[in-house]
Order: C-alpha cells, then structure tokens, then sequence
C-alpha cells in the first residue's frame, strides 16, 4: 500500500487537524513529541504519513503532488492561486480578510480614489479592489506589521486577517470592508483524486461525518 501523505499547517491548525483526524481514526503517535526534530512522520499500519509545512507551502506541496492532501486556511489557498482541489470546511480557525484603516480613509473608498493599500496578501488584494470594487489602487507587499503602515503613512489603507479586531481599534484603526469570511479547509491533489480516489473519498466522507456530529 502506498503512503496517503498529508500536509499540515506548522502551529495551532496542526494540533486541530490532528486532534480531528483521531477521531476518524487516523493517529499519528510520533507528532506528538514536542521535541522530536524529524520532518516526516508516519503511521505505518495504516499507511499515512504527514508533514509540517509554512502555511503558504501546504499548496505548493498538494499541487506539485509531494503531498495528496493538504489543510490550510482559506486566505492561503486565495493568495496562492494554485490548481488544486477544495473540498471541506473544517469550520475552525475562523476570521475575515478586510480592508483597514483610520475612519478618514471609508470615504476614499466610497469614492473609489486612488490610494495606496498594504498587505501580506497582494493578490487577494488585487483581485478584490479590481475586479470587484474596479478601484484603481497601489498595492504595496509587507511582511511584518501591517497595521503599522497606515500610521505611518505608508498606505490609506491595509488588507489584513482580521480575528477579534483589538490591535485595530488599539491603533485608531477599523473594519472599514469585508473581503470575504475565512477557515481551515481540506485540499486535494487533482492526481490524487483519481489514483487514490477510493481512500480519499473515504476520508473525506468520514470527516464530513464528525464535522456533522461536533454541530449537532
């Protein structure tokens, strides 16, 4: 039997993954060793393995087939664009991907002003002010504290994830649009699918089960 490899997101969506896959029965003993510094990790009897990867990288993995299935957040799955297959909503790790910024900016938007936005997230910015709201603005890439560009005057605005909303309103900043609603989801390699179809579909039912279960 081949191996079913599946990619997890390093850090808090790694242990709900695992915890939500033990309960349809596929454990992994090995990930749970906080100290342990292998890469790979496997369940030999049940012929799975898994590994960590930087959010942005689950996708990577699953498109070019080194993993058949990954678990990611939507806003990773958006911004990578990648040609794979989204098949579940695992409903956890719940936030918003939104437009920022001081209550002065609402009214640039309104009037779909040119205005420079900061952002992680180029290309969900982009595909958002054009062609959604078709607004013509200039999308600057950061890597580190978003909230800190309008502040500085860097950007009128930012798109951000945004969970409770505390480091905005700390900073005079506010919601001031939603992009879209965000969660962890399931991916499959369109290879994958097909060659693996059977313990993939199997899977996935069994998951669509539990979640069904946790809501009732």
């Amino acid at each position: 039997m081949e191996y079913l490899t599946i990619a997890l997101t390093k850090g808090r969506l790694a242990y709900r993954t695992l915890d939500l896959l033990e309960k349809v029965g596929i454990t992994c003993e090995e990930m749970k060793d906080k100290n342990s510094r292998k890469l790979i990790f496997a369940n030999e009897d049940l012929g799975v393995r898994f590994f960590l990867a930087k959010a942005n990288d689950v996708p990577t993995y699953v498109e070019y087939g080194a993993a058949d299935i990954g678990i990611c957040g939507k806003d990773t799955i958006m911004e990578e664009g990648r040609k794979l297959y989204e098949v579940i909503d695992l409903g956890f790790g719940k936030c918003r991907m939104c437009v920022c910024g001081p209550e002065s900016a609402r009214e640039l938007l309104r009037h779909h002003e040119l205005i420079r936005v900061a952002t992680k997230y180029p290309n969900i910015a982009k595909d958002y002010f054009y062609n959604k709201k078709h607004q013509t603005v200039e999308i600057i890439k950061l890597n580190g504290s978003i909230e800190l560009a309008p502040l500085v005057g860097l950007s009128e605005v930012i798109v951000d994830i945004v969970e409770t909303g505390s480091t905005l309103r700390e900073n005079g900043l506010a919601v001031l649009e939603e992009i879209c609603e965000l969660s962890a989801r399931v991916i499959i390699n369109q290879v994958s699918m097909k060659r693996e179809n059977q313990r993939i579909t199997k899977l996935i039912r069994n998951l669509k089960t539990v979640l069904l279960e946790e809501k009732a």
